[in-house]
């Protein structure tokens, strides 16, 4: 086995992943707030350290883990599979988390789950450029007081047309994890994103 395959992980699992799980959920908790996500993960080339993060925390033997076309590599595959056991799935639909730094994926092609079971949707974890630097948004919604303005640079150029048809399907839709430099935003469904 390739040693490369090996490396890269958690030096403290337990920790880490709850540190890890801390940040996730906080996030989505209160979306528009930036966690931290820095954890020292040195993970194959093409997969961000911070999406690395994501997939040792959230995704084991029971859950389908999609990957845009730039990340499924040979390497990125052998580490996923040796650290987390997850199913890889070429199907966006039949995900349950995605990994993603494609800027012009959509959303809507993901699992949205169903009226009965909203929480069968993917989670979408997307890489960005930065948290901060891009045009201003204004979030309101369940776990922001009032509202709170973003700046995230590199989402895709239609994200707020997509965002609005995302939460008009309320309780179906996806919830989205932006990372990037060692640090994350949660945006759940019911998060309400516009211009500022």
């Amino acid at each position: 086995m390739d040693t490369n395959t090996l490396d890269g992980g958690f030096a403290d699992p337990v920790m880490q992943s709850q540190t890890a799980f801390r940040a996730v959920m906080d996030g989505l908790a209160n979306p528009g707030t930036v966690q931290d996500l820095a954890l020292g993960l040195v993970p194959p080339s093409s997969l961000s350290p911070e999406l690395a993060a994501i997939a040792l925390t959230l995704c084991d033997h029971d859950t389908t883990l999609w990957l845009d076309r730039d990340l499924a590599t040979d390497a990125v595959l052998g580490w996923l599979r040796f650290h987390t056991s997850a199913p890889i799935t070429s199907e966006r639909a039949q995900a349950q988390f995605a990994l993603t730094r494609d800027p012009t994926m959509t959303l809507a092609d993901f699992d949205q789950g169903t009226d009965l079971y909203p929480d069968r949707s993917t989670t979408v974890a997307l890489a960005i450029q930065s948290v901060s630097g891009g045009q201003a948004l204004s979030l309101t919604g369940p776990g922001i007081d009032g509202s709170i303005t973003i700046a995230p640079h590199g989402l895709p150029a239609d994200f707020l047309t997509q965002w609005a048809e995302n939460g008009a399907q309320f309780p179906r839709g996806v919830d989205l994890l932006l990372v990037a430099d060692g640090q994350l935003i949660g945006l759940p469904r019911t998060t309400r994103i516009k211009k500022a």
